[in-house]
């Protein structure tokens, strides 16, 4: 395996993890925005009233997203043992 070959991997890699993560990140901080918005303007300062909603919320979207990052990483595990024929030498 060449440095070139190494490096489009990692980068593939990197590209991809971020595109898995992206979804649940997004859920998380509206979640954790609307919670904060919504503790500020009641005055209610408890730890467990901004946990609880992101727990079930990244749940939900994980139920949700299922098929989506099922059908990903096949696609994704697919594609990197295609390419592990042209990795050797």
């Amino acid at each position: 395996m060449n440095a070139d070959l190494a490096i489009d991997l990692f980068k593939s890699t990197v590209l991809f993890s971020l595109l898995i993560i992206t979804p649940f990140l997004a859920v998380t901080l509206v979640v954790g925005l609307v919670t904060s918005l919504l503790q500020s303007v009641t005055s209610l300062q408890d730890q467990t009233l901004s946990f609880a909603p992101k727990l079930v919320a990244l749940g939900a979207a994980s139920l949700l997203l299922a098929p989506w990052l099922l059908r990903t990483l096949v696609e994704f595990a697919a594609a990197m043992i295609a390419r592990m024929a042209t990795m050797g030498p």
